[in-house]
């Protein structure tokens, strides 16, 4: 699997959090440093207007760049950071493994 895919896995995940939207002037430090979701927490970056670059930190070397109307899937606990390549707007998706019963 990449560590950048293309798309959330077809099945069990479930939305279950999204952040505000952020722009440059409200786009929190910790977004722009490394951080990670944690174990079993998929992400779902939308882009809504402008373009946002998302970078793996050391050892993984992949990088992706989404411009409004696309989005990129963030792994869980993969150490990540974004940054503005032309100022806009993107909320975060969480998504979570699905409850079986």
């Amino acid at each position: 699997m990449s560590l950048i895919p293309s798309q959330l896995p077809n099945k069990g995940l479930e939305a279950y959090k999204r952040t505000p939207d952020f722009t440059p002037d409200n786009l929190p430090a910790a977004l722009q440093s490394q951080h990670s979701t944690k174990a079993g927490i998929w992400g779902l970056l939308h882009v809504l207007e402008g373009q946002v670059v998302y970078r793996l930190a050391p050892p993984n070397e992949a990088s992706a760049i989404a411009n409004a109307g696309e989005t990129i899937v963030i792994l869980p606990e993969i150490v990540h950071w974004v940054e503005f390549g032309i100022p806009g707007r993107f909320y975060v998706e969480f998504y979570r493994a699905t409850t079986i019963e």
